[in-house]
């Protein structure tokens, strides 16, 4: 019952544990930054197997090396004349593509080219499905004095989630595009990117709060379109934290970001590159390409435009692919969706659990850590499967650190249990029950270690036997009862004014014996006489509040010539001296 009660009082203590450790601030940053690497291997493995198919109809005009070195050749400059953005949207929309986007900023007029502004501009008041980026930030408002943008920029966010915080992306300004473009279209979206304390890039924004206001993410915009909701302004999130887009619930993170889901390294995507599509443009008959409802996405992929980002999948990929990433997801409802705390509480505590029952159901070591191992391993195989068929991150790191918390203080438990039950088993094999002295077969074993050690080391040690005088007269006159209160007392005496080395054993009835280690024959005689005298000037309680006077008589022997060197000489001598004193008048040491 006992072990029991401390066996729930462990696991207890261990939830106890589990709660802490998942709400300290150090522990927290340690196992999110080992949980975020463990979701890159993840995504990874993934990936590379080519587990998920992404969407062919999303298309990148990429402004790579070699477009960039064209555009300086031909145009004499960078960045490239506003007018050949617009040509290029006319000569795709041709095609009939399902949208254009730009994953570049249109930032101030070029004065030299006022025309160039004014194609581009003419281009979003053309074409509905045509969409451009700007961007939030905080900067000070000495350097530049925030924006107000259009109304019809902005988005209704009804929250009822208590998880999910809105508000969490607020940003006090804003980086402006051209007037023009801002006021001839509602297809505007941002560009503002989440990087992890360890520069990796998971997570995207949905919505930015700007002025009191929400406005949507460039990839968002670009999914409504696809989705037939280019024109809806007002957006639910539910109360399980989920961002109803149609038929489609969007799984949406405690900050208001989505975890993307990823589908290759950089170029997993079609690229073309932007000098093919000018010169297919310009009728080069080498360049022919098909963009009848494809998303065309425009950006740079060029290290030197500084828009390169580190993802779970690839450490150099280009912000327009988190782009077209984010769209594929959201289209796909492809989305991770992170389990939550109270989850993995659970499934850390139900690992933990199976853990503690292993270690003490078995007995063999390398079978416990085999089993184990087994058990971690197959919930790391459900981790991979979950993410990969349920888009369902499941903590992995949090669970082996309180497998082997659990497995290591679990294991200390057991064998410090076993060690108290071996010594609580090991005590009753060796103590006499009613004296709580050593017991008779404890005494033959000690008398035996003691005559190896002392013809080994040419050490010395003696024996006294002693006997309760008249003890069967004592149960006569006072009953059994009585006389086992006396031997305890007794016991109890010589015990407490021995030296902590002798061993107090009972011989059997009412004779006790003690081994005197390193005692020659005068100091071993010189106990024995204490111990007479105590013995004799002691009352002792009886039953129904009695008491009496008891004496004992002690033969005392020692190892070595005299007495003998092997237990049963030494203890034959022992007893002979108890018998010549008890003969001799007992109350004496012979």
């Amino acid at each position: 019952m006992l072990k029991k009660i401390f066996y729930i009082l462990w696991i207890l203590v261990l939830g106890f544990l589990i709660i802490f450790g998942l709400k300290n601030g150090s522990y927290k940053t340690f196992i999110s930054s080992m949980e975020n690497r463990s979701f890159d291997i993840r995504q990874s493995y993934i990936s590379s197997i080519g587990l998920r198919e992404h969407n062919k109809n999303i298309v990148i005009v990429a402004i790579d090396d070699a477009s960039y070195e064209y555009i300086l050749e031909k145009y004499g400059e960078w960045p490239l004349d506003r007018s050949v953005y617009a040509k290029l949207t006319d000569y795709i929309e041709s095609q009939s593509p399902k949208s254009i986007a730009f994953d570049l900023m249109f930032v101030k007029s070029v004065k030299s080219n006022a025309n160039s502004d004014k194609a581009l501009v003419d281009i979003f008041k053309k074409y509905n499905n045509v969409y451009t980026a700007m961007n939030l930030d905080n900067q000070e408002v000495d350097l530049r004095k925030p924006a107000i943008l259009p109304e019809k920029l902005a988005l209704n966010i009804n929250n009822k989630s208590k998880k999910v915080d809105t508000k969490y992306y607020e940003f006090t300004n804003c980086r402006n595009i051209l007037d023009g473009i801002l006021n001839s279209t509602k297809n505007i979206g941002m560009i503002n990117v989440l990087r992890g304390d360890d520069g990796v890039l998971r997570q995207m924004p949905l919505f930015l709060n700007y002025n009191g206001k929400y406005y949507p993410q460039l990839a968002l915009k670009v999914a409504l379109n696809s989705l037939g909701l280019n024109d809806k302004k007002d957006f639910e999130i539910n109360k399980k934290g989920e961002l109803i887009l149609g038929d489609k619930k969007i799984p949406v993170n405690k900050d208001g970001s989505i975890t993307l889901n990823w589908y290759g390294e950089t170029e997993t995507f079609e690229h073309i590159p932007l000098y093919k599509l000018i010169k297919a443009m310009e009728g080069d008959k080498n360049y022919k390409f098909d963009f009848k409802d494809k998303i065309v996405y425009f950006g740079a992929t060029v290290s030197s435009l500084s828009d390169i980002k580190t993802v779970p999948v690839d450490r150099v990929y280009p912000g327009v692919e988190v782009q077209a990433t984010y769209v594929n997801n959201i289209l796909d409802n492809n989305l991770i969706k992170k389990i939550s705390p109270a989850w993995n509480i659970a499934i850390i505590m139900i690992l933990a659990i199976l853990t503690i029952a292993i270690v003490l159901t078995l007995d063999s070591m390398p079978v416990i850590i085999g089993s184990v191992i087994t058990i971690y391993f197959v919930y790391l195989i459900s981790a991979y499967y979950f993410m990969i068929h349920q888009n369902l991150w499941l903590e992995v790191v949090s669970p082996v650190i309180f497998i082997i918390f659990a497995f290591i203080i679990t294991v200390i438990v057991k064998y410090l249990i076993k060690s108290r039950d071996f010594d609580k088993q090991y005590k009753l094999a060796t103590t006499d029950g009613l004296t709580e002295l050593y017991n008779h077969r404890y005494f033959q074993e000690q008398m035996q270690m003691f005559c190896s050690n002392a013809k080994r080391y040419e050490s010395v040690f003696s024996l006294i036997i002693l006997d309760i005088d008249f003890f069967k007269k004592f149960n006569d006159n006072f009953g059994h009862q009585s006389g086992d209160a006396v031997l305890r007392q007794v016991a109890f005496t010589l015990k407490k004014n021995v030296r902590s080395s002798d061993i107090v054993c009972r011989y059997g009835g009412e004779e006790m014996s003690i081994i005197l280690p390193n005692a020659k024959e005068n100091e071993a005689v010189s106990i024995a006489q204490k111990l007479c005298n105590i013995i004799a000037s002691q009352k002792f309680k009886l039953s129904n509040n009695r008491e009496s006077n008891v004496t004992i008589s002690l033969g005392v022997a020692t190892y070595g010539q005299t007495d003998g060197t092997e237990p049963a000489e030494i203890i034959e001598s022992a007893d002979k001296r108890l018998y010549n004193a008890k003969e001799n008048g007992r109350n004496r040491v012979n």
